[in-house]
Parts: structure tokens; C-alpha cells; sequence
């Protein structure tokens, strides 16, 4: 979510609340590294710091119109802090934000202290948790020792086996664990997965260019120990999910980073030390004495202050931040320079790749490698093909969220409706129509992160109830006042809390209780809608919370005047005469308006949908329609399918070479049409001096259609 200049918003806040630990890890980067702040902090958090941050927090939410945010307890050792003063950190935060947004508590752990009494103050209060464990005996022990120098494995393990229980499995968020090359990679992988957790994250300890990783300069030891585990992940069908590997995944088919580690995302986390002092991430303190450190304290500074700190927004600038080797590499858009704090040397700051920088390709090109799928895939022969395969897309992934959703009381009973309505087939075909809406890409790859966007999937599964005349009843916590159904419209709400959604045979009816107990009051907004001549329909979506994933703003809700308008003007310029046929035949039908000013564009992440300048011409978008059409067909081909072995340049010159036909497909001037096709012929001449193996089966056949279609142009 992006802030009134545009920038992302803070939306994680990891909060110390206790300084110290109970464990000596010699790879602590809090301890054990170039900056030691921690020794003068309090030891706890104090009531009055803590009510502080949760002021100043539930603040920036409510002006920033945040849906949820994320707290997640650190430090230290958090259970250091005992369950009682746990107990009283997570009514505080509860009390002050939920009021203003939905809040997802999370803690941090080493898992040595805990014990049921922790369990029942997070079941209280839906605290998720995280645990450190390096894997089996042998590997977890070469770091990870108390600080009397014995094991602290099995007490790790007990505290896995409480979260395992039936009564805490819902609180089990995961395991992290710091890769060491010096491990058995296989074992460490086959001893995190016989826990059964619900997802693993393995981490590159913490490096510098000035103390480089062990191992560093000697081939690629890091991405050969992963791809190990990678091998093994795949062998064992993906149990659950491996947030490094999923992230690298995402972001070679054009997706979105799933970790700051890891690709271009910008940064929207905050850390607030026992003292109340903001810092920047923890794993700058790798870098050196005060790297984290911002000048600022929940007393004197909010977080939109925080916010605007040059460090913060250094982080947060896409390719522009990387280094200019980065910005050369093929593989930059799933690698994105590494992490931040990995890329610091006393010669030139954080202006350098990744210390890890030949590990990272070698992983990015390995998986990249590993995964092509280098058949021929039936969508590359004609639309419908292509449109079955985006919907089995967007169903494999909504199986995914059930999997990580799965024991929420509000979404096992969505989930239910979810599996009546694809169990009968007229119902099945018009469920298909709510799973191919645009943006529900983007909420299902949120929801894979946890709860804290449920409340618009649950509004997705009333919206599909309603599309097929299902009776059905569905309630959930609704932290806005907007409640979007998507391609029907927005319930304006008086205030948030618990709704409760009706379908019957008379339509919708929605009721609710505020979170002060009173009567919501409903107000409804539909979208714009209308048939073209031909029968297709067309949606105008201006409010859908996900629609801002273009690469240019999206305008705010237009008035309902504004909006028939704009609809109206776009039908028009969809059915003028001069329009060359087929030329949006794989734009879809979705609309949404854009800011004045800035033209048409695709969503690399919503298929079927485009995005128009609330201010467009419509000659300007007839003009735009071929271009757009042929940029869609390609990106929702490689949304299911390879068409190059991802992060090669095959990819590239394939565009190249399609836009140059498009322009001249649409040109008048001679002139202008022999240079597009000389264009066009470079590109696929150098396609064709490509290896054989970069280009897929699908790839290969484009690029002949592309030639065939260069030849008729040519004359």
C-alpha cells in the first residue's frame, strides 16, 4: 500500500520488547556484530514507551488508511519478558489499534522459554509464532548453544511440539533457519520438514563486504547448499511453502518479491528498541556502529516521520537503489541486490551488489533452470486456451490459501461454500467468473502471507454466492468502512466491525454490530457496467482495494456521474470503427480509471485488466489498443507458461520484437513501417542466434509467428 506521495507505507513494526537473551548464537547480528547498541537500552520495555508506540502507531494507521498492520514482538528474547507482561503488551496494542485497523500480532522466538502459559496469552489474543532452529541436532548446535555452552535443541523441539498441539497449531507460523554451508543441507531440510511446519525461511547469515560469509570467493557454496534443498523440496512435492524459493519463483514469472532479501519490493517495516527509538532493519547492524539508527523516538516522532528518513526511503526505491552491476545483471528483478545490509562496504556504502552476489544468480539461474517448463503450451494457440489456464492458475493458488487459512472459524466456513459451489457445474462456470476478476491475483498472493487481508476474500466468496444465487450466511471482523464485492460494487459501512452477509433468493442483506456495540449502518455503491455491441460485458472498476498495481497512480473513486461518464467515453473508443480488429482480444473487459495524465497501461500482476487515464482521448486509446493487446497476450502467456528459460534474454527480444510489429501493423507512414520491420528483424535474428535451449517449445512458436508475421508486413 502506497501513501499520498505515492511511496509504500509502513506496515510492519517489529517491537523489542525485551533487550537480552537467553541463548549465545555466534551469528547473532544483535550481539555479535559491528553494532552494539543493546548494551545500553533498558532490559524491558516499559509501560509508558510501549503505550507510546501503540498511540503513535494506531495514528499513522487511521491517517493512512490502513487496512491491517502487522506487530511483530522481538528482541532479545521476547519470552524473556514473562507471559504476564506479554499479556499486558498484547491487550495494549489490541485495545489502541483495533479500533482503527485489522492488527496481526506475531512473535519471534529462539522457543527455549516457551511453555503453555505463553501459548494461552497468544491464543488470547491470535499472536502467530515464529521459531529459529537450524535444523537437526548436529546443525543447530554449531551456533545456536545457551549460554552455559549446552544444547539448545531439544528444548527448541518441545517448544515445536507444544505449537503442534490441536489447541495451538493455529499459532504456528513457521521456522527460520540461517543457512550454514558447513551443514548437511539435505539433513537440515528433512529435520525442519518432519516438523510439519506451516512454512520455512532459510536466511544467509548476516555479511559484509568488510567480513565477508565463510566460504566467499570460492565458487558459489550458498546457492549450491540451497539448490540441494530446492531438489529436495521438489522431490517431496513442496510440502510447505519455502518463502526464499517461493519469492524467486514469484518473481521469474513476473511476480512480486515475497521478502525484503530478496527482489525490488520496497521495505515497509519499522523496528522500535526497548527505549522507544526507531531504527531502520536489524540486519543493519551488520554494517557498523549505529547503522540502523535514525535519530528518532516514539516521544518526539511519529511514524510518518519515520517514514520520510532518507535510510528508509533508500530502501524503498526499486531498481533506481541497486548498484549499477545490479542494474546491468538479468537476473536483478528476482535477486534485487540482495539484502541491504549485504551490500555494505567502509569504501562504498551500500553501492555494491550483494556480498553474496555470485551466490544469488547462481540460485536464481539454478531454480530458473530447474523449473522451465520447455513444452508447448496449448494457450499460445488462441484465447480460450489461454483463458482456461489463467483460471486453473488462480485455483491452484486460492487451494494454497486454504492451505495457510485453513482452522480460521470465518474461513472454513467461506471454504465450504466455496467447495458447494464447484461441486455442481452451472455453479462451478459462474464461481470461474469470480476467479477470473483481475485483481484477485494480487489478494490471493497476499493471503498466502496470513489473515490479515481474509476480510476481502471473504467479501470475494459472498460476491461469488450472489453471482450464483446461492444461499449462504458469512460473517468476519471487518477492520474498514469499505466493503468491496468485487465486479458489483462498495458497501460503505458506518464504522467497522463484525458483519454478517446474507444471500437468499431475495438477494443480498448485510447487517453488523460496530466495535462499540452499536448498528452498522450499510450504504451502496455499484460499479459500472455495460454490454458492447457484441455482447461482451465491460466493468468499470475504480474501487477495488487491489487495484493499485500499475506502474503509474490509480485515481480515487470517481463520483457515480464521473464514473458513467468515463464508462460510456470507453465504450465508444472500445467499438470505434477505425479500431483494427482483434486488436484487444486479450485486454479482458476490466477497467480501471488511472490518474489525469497518465496514459493506458497493464498490470504485470492483473490479467485481464487495464488501466486508462481518467483524462484519456479516446483517438489516444484506439491508437493504444494493438500495443496493449499484443503486451497482454504475452504476459498472460508467461503467467502459466515459459516462453525462454526465465531470466535469460530471450524474453527481451521477444518483446522487442512483438512491439516492433505492433507499430508497424499500425503505421500509415512508409517511412515509419520499414524501420519498425528492420527493428523487428534485428530483434529475431538474434533470437535466432540464441543457444537452442533459451527459447521453450511455446517460445519457439511465437517467435515463428512473429517471423511469419514479420514476412506478411514485409510485403
Amino acid at each position: 500500500m502506497t501513501d499520498s506521495r505515492g511511496q509504500r507505507s509502513i506496515q510492519q513494526l517489529v517491537l523489542k520488547v525485551h533487550s537480552r537473551c537467553d541463548l549465545a548464537c555466534d551469528h547473532c547480528y544483535v550481539y555479535e556484530h559491528a553494532d552494539q547498541s543493546w548494551r545500553a537500552r533498558p532490559v524491558v520495555i516499559a509501560e509508558e514507551t510501549l503505550g507510546q508506540v501503540a498511540l503513535r502507531l494506531a495514528e499513522y494507521a487511521a491517517n493512512s488508511e490502513l487496512e491491517s498492520v502487522a506487530v511483530i514482538l522481538h528482541g532479545g528474547e521476547p519470552l524473556l519478558a514473562g507471559p504476564a507482561r506479554l499479556r499486558k503488551i498484547c491487550s495494549e496494542l489490541t485495545r489502541v489499534l483495533s479500533p482503527v485497523t485489522t492488527l496481526d500480532l506475531r512473535i519471534h522466538t529462539n522457543g527455549v522459554q516457551l511453555n503453555k502459559r505463553h501459548l494461552d496469552v497468544f491464543r488470547e489474543f491470535g499472536v502467530k509464532v515464529g521459531i529459529s532452529l537450524d535444523g537437526d541436532r548436529a546443525a543447530n548446535d554449531r551456533h545456536r548453544l545457551d549460554r552455559r555452552g549446552r544444547s539448545s535443541h531439544d528444548r527448541v523441539l518441545r517448544a515445536v511440539g507444544l505449537l503442534r498441539l490441536p489447541e495451538y497449531r493455529h499459532l504456528f507460523q513457521g521456522l527460520l533457519c540461517t543457512v550454514d554451508v558447513a551443514n548437511d543441507p539435505v539433513a537440515v531440510h528433512d529435520a525442519l520438514t518432519a516438523l510439519e511446519p506451516p512454512r520455512i525461511d532459510y536466511l544467509l547469515p548476516h555479511s559484509t563486504w568488510d567480513s565477508p560469509p565463510p566460504g566467499h570467493g570460492r565458487g558459489t557454496p550458498y546457492a549450491d547448499w540451497l539448490l540441494k534443498i530446492f531438489d529436495r523440496w521438489e522431490e517431496q512435492g513442496r510440502p510447505m511453502p519455502v518463502r526464499t524459493f517461493d519469492s524467486v519463483l514469484s518473481t521469474l514469472r513476473g511476480g512480486p518479491s515475497l521478502t525484503e532479501a530478496l527482489g525490488l519490493a520496497p521495505s515497509d517495516l519499522a523496528v522500535i528498541e526497548t527505549d522507544g527509538s526507531f531504527e531502520q532493519a536489524d540486519s543493519l547492524k551488520t554494517a557498523y556502529e549505529g547503522a540502523p539508527a535514525t535519530g528518532y523516538d516514539v516521544f518526539r516522532h511519529g511514524f510518518a516521520e519515520f517514514a520520510q528518513h532518507p535510510g528508509v526511503r533508500a530502501r524503498q526505491s526499486g531498481i533506481a537503489g541497486v548498484s549499477e552491476t545490479c542494474r546491468r545483471c538479468p537476473v536483478v528483478r528476482s535477486c534485487g541486490g540482495g539484502l541491504y545490509a549485504h551490500r555494505y562496504s567502509a569504501e562504498k556504502g551500500f553501492d555494491n551488489p550483494s556480498v553474496f552476489c555470485a551466490d544469488l544468480r547462481g540460485l536464481v539461474e539454478g531454480i530458473a533452470e530447474r523449473i522451465t517448463d520447455r513444452t508447448l503450451h496449448p494457450a499460445v494457440t488462441g484465447t480460450d486456451e489461454l483463458g482456461r489456464a489463467q483460471v486453473a492458475l488462480d485455483r491452484m493458488l486460492l487451494a494454497r490459501v486454504n492451505d495457510t487459512l485453513a482452522g480460521h472459524p470465518d474461513w472454513d466456513a467461506a471454504w465450504r461454500v466455496l467447495l458447494r459451489l464447484d461441486s455442481e457445474r452451472d455453479t462451478a462456470a459462474r464461481l470461474d467468473a469470480v476467479l477470473t476478476h483481475p485483481y484477485l491475483r494480487a489478494l490471493l498472493l497476499r493471503c498466502l502471507e496470513g489473515p490479515a487481508d481474509l476480510p476481502q476474500l471473504m467479501a470475494t466468496v459472498v460476491a461469488a454466492a450472489v453471482l450464483t444465487e446461492t444461499d449462504t450466511t458469512l460473517g468476519w471482523q471487518q477492520p474498514g468502512r469499505d466493503l468491496h464485492l468485487p465486479a458489483f460494487g462498495t458497501l460503505g459501512l458506518s464504522a467497522p466491525g463484525r458483519v454478517e452477509c446474507a444471500v437468499t433468493e431475495n438477494g443480498l442483506h448485510v447487517t453488523g454490530t460496530r466495535r462499540d456495540g452499536g448498528r452498522l449502518d450499510v450504504e451502496w455503491r455499484p460499479l459500472w457496467t455495460a454490454a458492447m455491441t457484441d455482447g461482451t460485458p465491460l466493468l468499470v472498476d475504480d474501487a477495488d482495494p487491489y487495484r493499485a498495481c500499475y506502474p503509474v497512480p490509480v485515481a480515487a473513486p470517481l463520483s457515480p456521474g464521473d464514473l458513467a461518464l468515463f464508462g460510456e467515453r470507453l465504450r465508444a473508443a472500445l467499438e470505434a470503427p477505425g479500431r483494427p480488429p482483434g486488436s484487444a482480444a486479450y485486454l479482458g473487459t476490466t477497467i480501471t480509471p488511472l490518474a489525469a495524465g497518465t496514459g493506458s497501461h497493464l498490470s504485470p500482476n492483473a490479467p485481464g485488466a487495464l488501466g486508462v487515464a481518467v483524462d484519456f482521448e479516446p483517438e489516444d486509446l484506439v491508437h493504444a489498443l494493438p500495443l496493449l493487446g499484443r503486451r497482454s497476450r504475452l504476459t498472460a502467456l508467461r503467467q502459466i507458461t515459459d516462453l525462454n528459460v526465465p531470466g535469460t534474454g530471450a524474453g527481451r527480444l521477444l518483446d522487442e520484437a512483438s512491439e516492433a510489429l505492433g507499430r508497424a501493423a499500425v503505421s500509415a507512414d512508409r517511412a515509419t513501417v520499414a524501420e519498425e520491420l528492420r527493428s523487428a528483424e534485428r530483434a529475431l535474428d538474434r533470437l535466432g542466434a540464441l543457444p537452442g535451449a533459451e527459447l521453450t517449445e511455446t517460445g519457439a512458436h511465437l517467435a515463428e509467428e512473429l517471423r511469419t508475421e514479420w514476412v506478411t508486413l514485409h510485403g
